[in-house]
């Protein structure tokens, strides 16, 4: 399993998770990565943080690390569609890695950093670029299943 976060302007950090993530370690995830991949993404002042509604996503602990951590935060209504728009990235990411021959952990880790590093970054624009018309959609279908 991997961590990772995008942007308008490319690729933060990927860390690999290497046990069963619970509220303290994506907690721990996020301190050690969202802010240095704003930072190297030149959007540590200006971003909107956008995660899924996942237990330990939405577990006091880590809502208020990111309260006093996070300029901006999309809340995202509970029974709302995921919309995040790295999940098309993760797809991406999968079927560029089954492209290796791939024969250890330690090959699957560099492989994964590799192809990310390598993400288009007109892709993600595309990607990031659709959030204003996937939440409209949202609102379109009142909170229904949408096309995304």
């Amino acid at each position: 399993m991997v961590w990772g976060c995008i942007s308008y302007h490319g690729v933060g950090k990927l860390q690999m998770i290497e046990a069963t993530m619970d509220k303290v370690m994506y907690m721990d995830i996020l301190k050690k990565n969202l802010k240095q991949s704003a930072e190297v993404m030149g959007i540590s002042e200006v971003f909107h943080f956008y995660q899924d509604n996942d237990p330990k996503h939405k577990s006091r602990l880590v809502q208020e690390w990111l309260l006093y951590n996070c300029p901006k935060i999309m809340q995202t209504p509970p029974q709302s569609p995921d919309l995040n728009p790295i999940e098309m990235v993760w797809n991406m990411l999968d079927t560029k890695i089954r492209r290796h021959s791939i024969t250890n952990k330690k090959d699957l880790q560099s492989r994964l950093q590799e192809e990310w590093l390598k993400m288009d970054n007109n892709y993600l624009k595309t990607l990031v670029g659709s959030m204003p018309k996937r939440l409209a959609e949202v609102i379109r279908q009142k909170g229904y299943a949408t096309k995304y």
